[in-house]
């Protein structure tokens, strides 16, 4: 593919030690190389083998710029499958941005968001999922997501759309040969054995689907909202979670007026804590703006965690409370364990929704946070945060092209089961293997394609 050459500052602009001004495209060495003087102050640098890194300056005519690192990859020997140079300079942002300059004034253009790796796509140097991938890496925020991303950009998820489409296309071509040359293929008791196929994909892509709630929490982590009575310990649970002291702890009931926010890790997944006022009828008016906070927050959450006190009676605002969180994945905290207990725990088991994870907890004390940290790897995980055999779905775009794949697979298997005529087949089989298809780039549009780079750093 024939390009113009694009350059643009692939590292932070921030003062560092190392700076790195990436050049790509059919003139990139030449542009470098009008540029650039070895120790020798010889101009070079296109006789150099690639992937080989050489020492020399950067000239502005005679005005030497800076002392440089020169990395040179020909095609099809580089990340975009272009001719490449990095300059590896001093990482000031003066500095790097005159030697940006310089290329751009000597032949290239500024490179817009993502480009590089739009390009690597566009000459087939990788998938749209692997493409998307180098972003995820770059926004992980946690090792779980990293490590989802490496796999991710290693092929994981390419590997086995690819491997479905294979089983999908076989059999799209079988039908259409057997169709147009029924004399010499034939389809008696082909409907029994597609059958056997179709569910071993539904199957599949039933399980990739199903890891899509988990990929979610993986990268965007997970939802946290504390609710309670005032003085029920919730502001102590956020401080023992942090370890820190990020909310004032008092006797005062309704000292905490407004929402604190902490993220927390926990297993390699992230947790955005919300910490709320404590929830009860008040006259007070701030206080009553952070009640009603409190249940706004609760109702987006992807956890509530109700603290109890159980050193005083239920009352009227635990029941309001407990009404809230019906049908919202939650925990209750039976705190204060360390006191006489004015609560019975049957009576808020029967309350309670049966699925509702109920832990005695003393924040004081230390106790029970452990017991805690399991509740939320069953509640969100089944027990095993991520397995190493495990490919997560961590893509919206991906999960909508499951889903799509999933409903045409279903079609056929009706049609299989309703005696449908070959043909009808084919169809719903072509519209699953387009959607797997989507995934991976072999069947989007030139504007989604543009979309998905737009959202990348101007370096990448």
């Amino acid at each position: 593919m024939k390009t113009d050459t694009i350059a643009a500052i692939a590292t932070a602009v921030s003062h560092s030690g190392i700076g790195i001004i990436r050049v790509s495209g059919e003139d990139s060495i030449n542009i470098v190389n009008s540029i650039y003087k070895n120790k020798n102050y010889k101009t070079c640098l296109k006789n150099f083998d690639t992937n080989t890194i050489h020492y020399g300056f950067i000239f502005d005519g005679d005005n030497l710029l800076d002392e440089v690192m020169v990395s040179v990859m020909k095609s099809p020997n580089s990340f975009t499958t272009e001719d490449t140079v990095e300059i590896n300079c001093h990482g000031g942002i003066l500095v790097m941005n005159r030697i940006l300059e310089l290329v751009i004034k000597s032949g290239a253009r500024l490179a817009e968001p993502g480009e590089f790796t739009k390009r690597a796509f566009l000459n087939g140097r990788i998938d749209l999922s692997k493409a998307e991938a180098v972003m995820d890496i770059i926004s992980s925020k946690n090792d779980t997501a990293l490590k989802s991303s490496v796999k991710q950009l290693r092929g994981s998820v390419y590997d086995k759309i690819n491997e479905l489409r294979k089983i999908i296309i076989y059999d799209i071509a079988y039908i259409e040969s057997a169709l147009d040359d029924p004399e010499h293929i034939s389809l008696e008791g082909y409907t029994e054995k597609l059958g056997i196929k179709i569910a071993g994909l539904i199957k599949d892509v039933d399980n990739l689907l199903s890891t899509s709630e988990n990929g979610k929490i993986i990268t965007q982590g997970i939802n946290t909202v504390i609710v309670g009575k005032p003085n029920a310990g919730k502001s102590s649970l956020l401080n023992l979670l942090t370890g820190e002291e990020r909310a004032i702890v008092t006797d005062i009931a309704g000292t905490t007026r407004d929402i604190i926010e902490e993220n927390i890790m926990l297993h390699g997944v992230n947790l955005h804590i919300i910490d709320t006022a404590g929830i009860r009828s008040t006259e007070d008016l701030i206080e009553k703006i952070g009640v009603e906070k409190a249940k706004k927050y609760s109702q987006d959450a992807d956890l509530i965690i109700y603290v109890i006190d159980s050193s005083v009676p239920l009352d009227e605002n635990d029941y309001d409370i407990m009404k809230m969180i019906q049908d919202k994945k939650s925990i209750v905290l039976f705190n204060k364990s360390d006191l006489i207990s004015k609560v019975s725990l049957e009576e808020l088991k029967n309350i309670l929704d049966k699925d509702v994870i109920i832990i005695r907890t003393s924040t004081k004390e230390n106790t029970g946070i452990e017991d805690f940290e399991d509740a939320i790897k069953k509640l969100f995980f089944k027990g095993e945060i991520y397995s190493d055999d495990e490919i997560i779905i961590t893509n919206l775009r991906h999960k909508e092209a499951l889903q799509e794949t999933l409903e045409s697979l279903k079609l056929v298997d009706n049609s299989l089961k309703a005696g449908m005529p070959e043909d009808f087949y084919s169809i719903d089989l072509m519209n699953a293997y387009s959607s797997l298809g989507k995934i991976i780039g072999e069947e989007v549009s030139d504007d989604l394609v543009n979309e998905i780079f737009s959202k990348f750093c101007m370096g990448k």
